[in-house]
């Protein structure tokens, strides 16, 4: 995982946990055969790809609404 994407996805997902959650479902997704929603470069892993997703806001959070 570079540390250069976490600290942008940082910018974007403010909750460290919310964003470790996003980057471990789509990382599971990506290894089970999802297609990524961004292009794969040389040398990018799974967390990458999940990461640029997060920075270009291909996948967002969702949080419940206040009952």
């Amino acid at each position: 995982m570079k540390a250069e994407l976490v600290e942008q996805a940082a910018l974007v997902i403010k909750d460290t946990p919310v964003l470790i959650n996003m980057v471990s479902k789509r990382v599971k997704q990506l290894t089970s055969g999802r297609a990524p929603l961004v292009e794969r470069r040389h040398g990018m892993r799974e967390a990458d790809i999940a990461l640029m997703e997060i920075i270009q806001g291909k996948i967002k959070a969702e949080y419940p609404a206040d009952a």
